[in-house]
């Protein structure tokens, strides 16, 4: 295992740049997830951690050394692609140990890795079998023992979720996880999605036009985001974002531009004048209260009711653990809890710190 560390590192194809400047510390063992949405550059920035893209300027250093100019064989790395890449000639043992009979390693040794590592991925039965012969989330499986037999310093792993349906990706979530809670290996994970970001990472990294948003643990990020980007992406569904200011009189509430009075965030007195946006999430409003809003959509799910609806003429979502009965056009009354709400500078875009 080894620490990952990455130095204002840049890339450029022609003259355009994709990677502007990313810094990025990896501890030893972590799970350090690099998420944002399409184009961000963060599957460039894996590529070039495994050495399949070159650097136009920056440093990467994993453990002591500096992997600038080395090759992938030689960074002691793993990764496990997006679509598999399995051999479809070879049975599963044989794909699962491929890169050690490349290597050279005799044999028996290569029987010893390949054995722990099916049975912890529960491929053991499953060993003779090819890989047209197994679902989808086998096949995710068999290319994660391919990269664990090879007991790397890190795992890369690039969008490996992405082609498997909705409840296979909550399942192979908890397998991933529970199998970095077992190896302990450095692990560098791709997704667009902030569920599986939210739900997996130890640490995370949101990226967007190649730069870095933020960094922090999945909770940190959803309770304090940075700015109105971080907001808007993390979280499901996204943030409530509403245009307005501070009441001049009464910096404790904030005023919408249709001149709806919502409850402001304590402390935040010095933003009275500034255009700003408030920020309140789906699950930060509660059933009873002063604030009027006119149903649009119900959509119950069962163990809760997502409620889509105007506030003035600003469409909001809200999330109820109770069961809602009501019909589009509908007035629901709600209250907001003020420690709940965030306020951003509309201008910058960041978020005022009490």
């Amino acid at each position: 295992m080894a620490s990952v560390e990455i130095d204002d590192v840049r890339k450029s194809f022609g003259n355009h740049p994709v990677i502007k400047g990313v810094s990025v510390a990896i501890e030893d063992g972590e799970f350090v997830i690099l998420v944002g949405p399409s184009g961000c550059g963060k599957s460039t920035l894996l590529r070039m951690l495994a050495g399949l893209e070159h650097i136009s300027s920056g440093e990467i250093r994993i453990g002591d050394r500096v992997v600038n100019d080395l090759p992938p064989k030689e960074r002691d790395i793993a990764m496990v692609f997006q679509n598999y890449a399995l051999y479809p000639h070879m049975t599963v043992a044989d794909n699962m140990s491929f890169s050690l009979m490349l290597a050279g390693v005799p044999k028996a040794q290569i029987q010893e890795r390949v054995k722990p590592a099916a049975e912890i991925l529960g491929l053991s039965s499953l060993l003779e079998r090819y890989p047209r012969q197994l679902s989808g989330g086998q096949r995710q499986r068999v290319a994660m023992g391919r990269a664990i037999v090879r007991d790397p310093q890190v795992f890369l792993f690039d969008e490996p979720l992405s082609n498997l349906d909705a409840k296979l990706r909550v399942s192979m979530r908890t397998e991933i996880k529970n199998l970095h809670q077992r190896l302990t290996t450095t692990t560098v994970y791709v997704t667009h999605d902030q569920i599986e970001a939210m739900t997996m990472a130890d640490k995370i990294v949101v990226m967007h036009d190649g730069i870095v948003e933020q960094i922090g643990a999945p909770l940190d990020l959803y309770d304090k985001p940075a700015n109105l980007f971080v907001a808007g992406f993390i979280g499901s569904p996204a943030m409530n974002m509403l245009s307005g200011k501070l009441d001049e009189a009464d910096p404790s509430r904030f005023v919408t531009g249709d001149g709806i009075v919502l409850p402001a965030p304590p402390g935040i007195a010095s933003a009275r004048g500034k255009e700003l946006v408030y920020g309140i999430r789906p699950e930060g409003v509660s059933l009873g209260g002063t604030v009027d809003l006119k149903v649009q959509v119900i959509e119950p799910t069962g163990s809760e009711s997502q409620i889509v609806a105007l506030l003035g003429k600003t469409q909001v979502t809200c999330v109820f653990r109770e069961r809602v009965m009501l019909q589009p056009g509908e007035i629901l009354n709600v209250s907001i809890d003020p420690r709940a709400a965030h306020l951003f500078d509309a201008k910058s875009g960041m978020r005022l710190t009490d």
